[in-house]
Formats: C-alpha cells, structure tokens, sequence
C-alpha cells in the first residue's frame, strides 16, 4: 500500500522532512511544494539522487498544489522563521496569512489527507487552519511539543543514567512560553518521578540529585540556543514529525504530544493546544486527560488563556 505525503515548503524543515521521510522509508512517495520553484526541485534532485543506495527507493520529487492529489498526509512547513529573540507568539499574523493562503490552494487536491502543521505559533497556525479549511478537526494536528518532550525526557535520563525510553514525561499546553511540565504524573519506568530516589537502587552507583529547575530550564532554552548558534532549528523537528508520520500510518493508536482541538476537555474548548491525544491512520480518535493537582491544572487553563488572547487580536 502506498504512503504518500506532500510537504509544503522547501526550507530548512521541509527539505529536512522530506529527507528522513524518504531515507527511512516513511513514505513512499514523497512532494515538495515551494513557491521558489528551483528550490524545490533542488532539495527533491539532491535526495533523489541518493535513493539508489538506500534500501527502499522512495519517489520524491517538486510539483504543483495539483500534485498533492491523492495524498495521505500533508504536512505545512511554510512561514517566517524565528528570529534570535524573537517568540512564537510575534509570528503570529504573517504566518497566519500564509495559512489563510495556502488552505484554499492544498485542500480541493488533497481533501482527504491529514493535516500536520509545524510552523511556527504551531497551536494557533493549528487552530486556524481548523478555521479556513473546512478538513475534518479529527484530521488535523500541529506537531506541538514532541520535541519539547523528547528534550525534557533525554534530560531527565542524564541525571538518572537510564534509557531515554523508561522516562515518561510529557510538556503540555502551548508549544511556547506558557507551556508547563506536569511533574505529578512523570515517570521513571513504573515510579513516579517524585519517588525515583527512594525506589531505584543501584549497586555500587550514585547518581545525580534531579534538580527540577535546571531540567525544565534545558527544555525552556535549548531551541533558542541552538538559533544563536546555527540561525535555526531543523534536524529535531524533522525527526519528531517522523515520529508523527510513522504514527500516523501505524496499525495501533499512539499517545503523542501533539496539538488539537478542545472539546471541552479541563473546561477548555475552541482553542488548539497540547493534552496527548491518541493517534491512528484515520486521525485523532480522542484524548488522554491525566488527573493534574489544582496547580498543574490552573497552568494548563494558563495556557489555554494565553493562545486565546493572541487568537482574540488575529485577522482570521
């Protein structure tokens, strides 16, 4: 069966989308859609002349909206890119025009694609796509904090000196400033987080205390980090909406931190943020909603308000 996916925008994360869509064999076919042409053709040539040494050929290449037909999951890159010092929330009405105009182009070819959206302010590009497009909210997603939480996770397994895979922990909320980590339910294999001193014991091994305010600082600081040092992030995000392809296109529902419609879950609706939903081929099936204490909770309502004031002050 084939799994064809249209990405839109030949930036540094779209081609690097593209790239790790075709090397490891997420999809078969594979669409690069940029309003600078040349580019597009450039980034599908350079990965395409490297399909004859991997071991599953993928087609990719550069085309029109019209392209995009048949396509089974569409994923949106396009946008002004973060500046250094600059935050998600400044972007919001440029890129929000760029949605508004790209909608109308992509969804008459591909109207029975899912939707993933990953520039950048993700929840509120999410929440208005849902607005314009007239795609089923169930097949629409922003790729929200997968990656915030793939940087707390491999954060926490530096102090404890354990897989990254026995950390269970998860950002919730907006994929920015007003997003929180919800310690009360983080987990160490099958300890609570909170408990991981008195309950893991090693043999002739000391590990370091976890110090709460130094992980989520790593988390809160290590994209703009790397934007100081390099311009832009790229390699991480297209990574983790691999992760979300692969989901996607996988035979089990998954739990990911990705952003969708409220509806009303915490007293919350009309408003696109981050609760792990449960993911499958045909799109979001529902939602995970952990029991949070007062405080946990009233940071996710935070959140909530905050993506609703900016949506407030929008042309939409």
């Amino acid at each position: 069966m084939g799994k064809k996916v249209t990405v839109i925008g030949a930036g540094n994360v779209g081609s690097s989308i593209a790239f790790l869509l075709a090397i490891k064999n997420v999809a078969t076919e594979v669409v690069i859609i940029d309003i600078n042409e040349e580019k597009a053709m450039g980034e599908a040539m350079d990965i395409r002349q490297g399909m004859p040494l991997c071991d599953t050929p993928v087609s990719i290449y550069a085309g029109s909206y019209a392209d995009a037909k048949d396509s089974d999951v569409v994923i949106i890159t396009s946008g002004v890119p973060r500046k250094p010092g600059q935050t998600r929330i400044d972007l919001a009405q440029t890129n929000v025009n760029v949605i508004k105009s790209i909608a109308p182009s992509i969804v008459p070819y591909a109207p029975n694609a899912f939707y993933l959206l990953v520039s950048n302010p993700v929840d509120i590009l999410t929440y208005v796509f849902q607005k314009v497009s007239g795609i089923p909210e169930e097949r629409i997603m922003g790729s929200g904090t997968l990656l915030d939480t793939a940087r707390l996770r491999a954060r926490i397994a530096e102090y404890l000196n354990v897989s990254q895979k026995n950390i269970h922990a998860y950002v919730l909320g907006e994929h920015g400033d007003s997003s929180f980590i919800p310690w009360s339910v983080a987990q160490v294999s099958t300890i609570p987080l909170s408990d991981y001193k008195e309950l893991i014991h090693y043999k002739n091994q000391n590990f370091m205390e976890l110090d709460y305010d130094e992980v989520e600082k790593y988390m809160r600081t290590s994209g703009s980090k790397i934007i100081s040092r390099k311009g832009a992030t790229y390699y991480a995000i297209a990574i983790s909406v691999c992760e979300i392809c692969e989901s996607l296109f996988g035979s089990v529902d998954a739990v990911t931190t990705v952003s969708t419609m409220m509806h009303p879950e915490y007293a919350m609706e009309d408003v696109c943020l981050i609760i792990p939903p449960l993911v499958r081929p045909k799109g979001v099936a529902g939602k995970t909603t952990p029991n949070l204490p007062a405080e946990e909770e009233a940071k996710l309502l935070n959140s909530a308000n905050a993506l609703k004031k900016v949506i407030a002050e929008l042309d939409i």
